[in-house]
């Protein structure tokens, strides 16, 4: 499952490379680190639930955890920083910002009644 050429493959490994270099995020050899790269851009354009990731693509949870990793370390905030200017590869890296409505159950926030 290809989502993005071997040329922009290898400038986001560069990145990547020099990121866990710099900041020690473990990338794992250059096939590990494709195959979570693949993965994640799996996610964010088919918009399924983790553990629905197809299984030739990891094991969802580890996926997950790796992602939340990098997020927390903002590896990704970083990435679509470096990559914001460079027109090959902002069809790979950035992400529409379609809203999805939830159940207000779902939002996380509790309402507090007024007591009377």
């Amino acid at each position: 499952m290809e989502l993005f050429r071997e040329d922009q493959w290898k400038k986001i490994y560069q990145f990547l490379r020099i990121e866990g270099a710099s900041r020690r995020i473990y990338t794992g050899t250059e096939a590990n680190c494709k195959a979570f790269f693949t993965a994640i851009l799996w996610m964010t354009r088919s918009g399924s639930q983790w553990r629905l990731l197809p299984k030739e693509l990891g094991e969802w949870n580890t996926i997950y955890k790796r992602f939340a990793r990098w997020s927390d370390q903002g590896v990704f905030s970083r990435m679509f920083e470096y990559f914001k200017d460079d027109p090959d590869m902002t069809t790979t890296l950035m992400v529409d910002s379609t809203i999805v409505r939830t159940h207000a159950s779902c939002t996380g926030l509790r309402l507090l009644k007024k007591a009377s």
